[in-house]
Order: C-alpha cells, then sequence, then structure tokens
C-alpha cells in the first residue's frame, strides 16, 4: 500500500470511537496519507476520508478500492 492510494475500509478493530465507525460506514473509502508505527513492530496506515476525518488502520482491515 501506497500514500495517495485510494482503499476501502473492509473491517474495524474496536479501538475506534462509535461515532467515527458509523461515518466511515457511510463512505468506507478514502486515501492513504501517512504511515504509522504500532505495536512496536508493525505499520498502520493513516487514512483520510472525504468527510474531513482521519484515522489509521492495521493493514489487514483495508483493501484497494
Amino acid at each position: 500500500m501506497e500514500v495517495g492510494q485510494k482503499v476501502r475500509v473492509r473491517r474495524i478493530r474496536d479501538r475506534v470511537p462509535s461515532e467515527i465507525v458509523d461515518r466511515i460506514k457511510q463512505n468506507p473509502v478514502g486515501t492513504i496519507s501517512d504511515y504509522k508505527m504500532v505495536d512496536g513492530s508493525g505499520i498502520g496506515v493513516v487514512v483520510e476520508f472525504q468527510q474531513g476525518l482521519a484515522t489509521w488502520f492495521f493493514e489487514d482491515e483495508i483493501e484497494p478500492a
């Protein structure tokens, strides 16, 4: 996955507040804007959505759109 790539959220783990989950479910496609170190060794991706929302995901939570 690369910065600038369009992705679709296919699942969301429980770390995201419910109001954000509801907004993402309305439009699950966003653009990767950055990477994030997680779990000390894993890498997540920051996804920006059209509604002005941005949050990070593990790679297994998203797929190319």
